[in-house]
């Protein structure tokens, strides 16, 4: 208003610009961001068409627009403007955005080779203003969130580590970090997504919601994936559980057993439980929860909404991975066995080109499973493949899943060293206690007041983090824990 005030109505739609990406990245308000476009757009023609405003304010339109051929072509105006007025800013920015829209769309090396070539001339010291290196920065690191390429990712967080030394910049740290925290947790670098997860943390505490609720999110997806039910429960605490965090909390539900709260927060404002216009991830996991529940129908329907996405041309290899398995677990709940060995076959090939390894051992084993009446040397296989994969990367639960899978089929498997009973968390000594005095599952979860998959939860992370082979070797070591329940 001061700056409109005095006569500078183009530095006024620069500011209007500037409160439109933080509207819609720090705070997860596009209401506001749209409305303060809308104010810019107003104040320009005060300013003038000629001025830098007008590409600037063209930005932001490709920036908020929803339809992505409407925001491509808003983009390629908005360059091709910077070009002609000389403004290097605007044309950087532009450039990595409409970088970040090719790869979103599919078009991976046309998008990549853009984001390059703005980050390069970025960190050469051409821009003139802050924000360039903060929105570029983001934009390379989002596109490879999408693509999985954690070394281009690494060389261009190298790059810009030095500035960020040198301006402090919370938000940039910040937002980059989710990103690339969030890149090495899909790829199974789990320790250094941690790190990278909970300095982002830290750092947005003070720059508003978004940066700080992704962070979270998808730190309580890792404790989930880690076995530690309760850190995860704790840390979506910070976050709003119908926004970011909704799949992390309906992760967690499933995870405790409480499939009807894992439905409900899915289904919210979808109507009628339809799936819609969800994402990949959580269609896959819908399929997940109505299977829990037994609604094979449900989860017949879902899987066949993922899997339009996934014949989608350009469709990410991650997504067609889902559908793949998704489709096997429908097949596997209906008895089709063959069915499900065939699309668990292509799940498990697509997560290991996709480089997720999660993903990918879940699909292993699942496959081991379908594979146990008519190949069990063959599930035996498949099963040894997963619980390697589960080690690698620290899934506890899911490597004594698959652990006992093998057992069952007879298979020898590996113990590991016994460990101090201080990596248990204050719950899991809890239970472990517990069964050391006799108690089953359904007797911990009345005594805990927790339900009874989550109580069978803890036991399968005790058993693999203290290298156990079964529920008797859990009780002796309960007996001579230290007592912790009253």
């Amino acid at each position: 208003m001061l700056l409109r005030q005095a006569g500078e109505a183009a530095r006024a739609c620069l500011v209007a610009v500037d409160l439109v990406v933080t509207y819609l990245v720090n705070l997860g308000n596009e209401p506001a961001a749209r409305g303060w476009l809308a104010r810019g757009e107003s104040v320009e023609r005060e300013a003038g068409a000629d001025t830098e405003a007008h590409g600037w304010l063209m930005l932001a339109r490709g920036y908020t627009e929803r339809d992505p051929d409407v925001a491509k072509q808003l983009l390629e105006e908005s360059l091709a403007w910077a070009k002609g007025a000389g403004d290097v800013d605007l044309e950087l920015v532009a450039l990595a955005d409409l970088g970040l829209a090719h790869v979103a769309a599919g078009r991976v090396s046309e998008g990549m080779a853009m984001l390059d070539e703005s980050l390069a001339a970025t960190m050469g010291g051409e821009p003139r203003r802050f924000e360039t290196v903060a929105y570029n920065c983001c934009s390379m690191l989002a596109a490879c969130h999408l693509t999985g390429d954690v070394e281009r990712a690494g060389h261009w967080c190298r790059a810009a580590e030095g500035f960020m030394d040198s301006v402090s910049c919370p938000f940039l740290s910040a937002r980059c970090r989710v990103h690339y925290g969030s890149l090495l947790f899909d790829r199974g670098a789990w320790d250094r997504a941690e790190t990278e997860l909970e300095a982002a943390v830290r750092m947005s505490e003070d720059i508003g919601p978004g940066p700080r609720e992704e962070a979270l999110a998808r730190l309580a997806q890792l404790r989930i994936r880690q076995g530690r039910l309760e850190d995860a429960d704790t840390v979506l605490l910070g976050c709003d559980e119908a926004g970011s965090g909704r799949l992390a909390a309906t992760a967690l539900r499933l995870a405790c057993g409480e499939s009807a709260a894992a439905a409900e927060l899915l289904r919210h404002d979808r109507g009628h439980g339809e799936a819609g216009d969800e994402d990949a991830d959580a269609l896959a996991l819908l399929v997940e929860v109505e299977l829990e529940r037994g609604e094979i129908d449900a989860a017949t329907t879902t899987a066949a909404t993922l899997e339009r996405l996934a014949a989608v041309d350009g469709a990410p290899l991650g997504t067609v991975a889902a559908s793949a398995r998704a489709g096997g677990l429908v097949h596997l709940a209906r008895g089709e066995r063959e069915a499900a060995v065939a699309a668990l076959s292509v799940a498990v090939r697509s997560f290991t080109d996709a480089s997720l390894p999660y993903e990918e051992g879940c699909a292993r084993l699942e496959l081991a499973r379908s594979l146990v009446p008519a190949q069990p040397a063959v599930a035996v296989a498949e099963a040894r493949n997963a619980v390697r994969g589960f080690e690698r990367v620290g899934a506890t639960v899911k490597t004594a899943e698959a652990s006992a899978l093998l057992r069952a089929l007879g298979a020898r498997t590996s113990v590991a060293r016994p460990v101090d009973h201080s990596v248990l968390t204050a719950r899991e000594r809890e239970v472990l206690e517990l069964v050391g005095h006799g108690l089953t599952n359904p007797e911990i979860a009345e005594r805990l007041f927790i339900s009874r998959k989550t109580a069978s939860n803890h036991v399968s992370a005790i058993l693999a983090k203290l290298g156990l082979r079964n529920r008797v070797e859990l009780a002796a070591h309960g007996r001579s824990a230290p007592r912790t329940v009253p």
